[in-house]
């Protein structure tokens, strides 16, 4: 085979591969595939795809898998369909799409504030979790608005908790992604917040908190440990109305959990918290009357693309501080 004739048996082939990374990567019903690497094989343990992802997805029945193949939703990395006889092969990458049973419904709607070219900036509800994990896939902020606007290539840039009301930033363009998520890493975003909380009698505002973040044994709370501080919040205080206050927290380091934990460490623990300061019973069903009363409510930061100063806030109020 000449050059020539080897470039177009190149290209032919490159353009096969994008055909299947496309038909891979596409959503469906807003839903990307998610992936997971064969491992070396171990002793002859896995004979077929399904005897290895019905044991490493030990929630997931044989028989839910072997429906999913049914329906096209199991696609090896070639965009071929995975079969309940598809043989185990080292190395290589699965696709699925995930699905969740009796997924509950969040009865609250996100609102779009902001779109572009390059960034969506979306304005979350409580209990709406942010990207698809657990018992939530369909019912979260990403896959409503991929439905909603028809992006497949939608990805947030930063998370806040689904007990956390207010504004989420979503990228748009794969290639700028990164441009837009580097803000959040260099902290370059002003990032403000509202919480409702009771009157800090024995402190004084405005203040800063520093401490040192850790997970603890319990993978749902952060702890408080001795060292070098890792988290820091500004803090102070909007209004007062009796025995509680309505608060503004600037987070300069973005731990898990860190605005709660700090509030929780000062003895003012946000309103509706069942993390902190005790983890409650957490149960299957929201309590849609008890919101978590903390709200991201600004986002401030220079576009890394037009060099535009840009300011977003959320339209959402947190309940009146007299009824807490």
């Amino acid at each position: 085979m000449n050059g020539a004739s080897l470039e177009r048996s190149g290209s032919i082939w490159r353009a096969d591969l994008q055909r299947f990374q496309t038909a891979i990567l596409a959503t469906r019903d807003g839903v990307s595939a998610s992936c997971v690497a064969l491992p070396s094989r171990q002793s002859g343990a896995w004979r077929t795809v399904l005897d290895f992802l019905s044991e490493r997805f030990a929630a997931i029945s044989r028989d839910d898998w072997l429906a999913r193949m049914a329906a096209d939703e199991v696609i090896d990395e070639a965009g071929q369909r995975v079969t309940a006889e598809s043989p185990f092969v080292p190395h290589t990458k699965i696709y699925y799409y995930r699905s969740v049973p009796n997924e509950p419904h969040i009865p609250f709607a996100e609102r779009v504030l902001f779109q572009d070219d390059y960034i969506v900036v979306a304005d979350k509800p409580h209990f709406l979790p942010v990207v698809p994990a657990g018992r939530f896939v369909q019912e979260t902020l990403l896959v409503r608005l991929k439905k909603k606007l028809g992006i497949d290539t939608l990805s947030p840039a930063h998370r806040i908790d689904r007990d956390t009301a207010g504004l989420v930033l979503f990228t748009i363009q794969p290639a700028t992604r990164d441009a837009y998520q580097r803000l959040f890493r260099d902290r370059l975003v002003e990032k403000r917040y509202e919480a409702i909380a009771s009157v800090g009698a024995d402190l004084t505002f405005p203040m800063t908190y520093r401490s040192r973040l850790q997970e603890s044994n319990n993978f749902m709370q952060m702890r408080e440990v001795a060292g070098e501080p890792n988290a820091e919040t500004r803090i102070d205080v909007i209004e007062t109305h009796g025995a509680f206050a309505r608060y503004a927290l600037a987070p300069i380091t973005g731990q898990k959990h860190q605005l709660r934990a700090h509030m929780a460490a000062l003895a003012i623990p946000i309103v509706n918290d069942r993390i902190y300061p005790t983890l409650l019973a957490l149960h299957h069903t929201d309590d849609f009357d008890q919101p978590l009363q903390l709200l991201a409510k600004t986002l401030a930061f220079v576009d890394p693309l037009t060099g535009q100063a840009r300011r977003f806030t959320s339209e959402r109020e947190l309940r009146p501080i007299s009824l807490p």
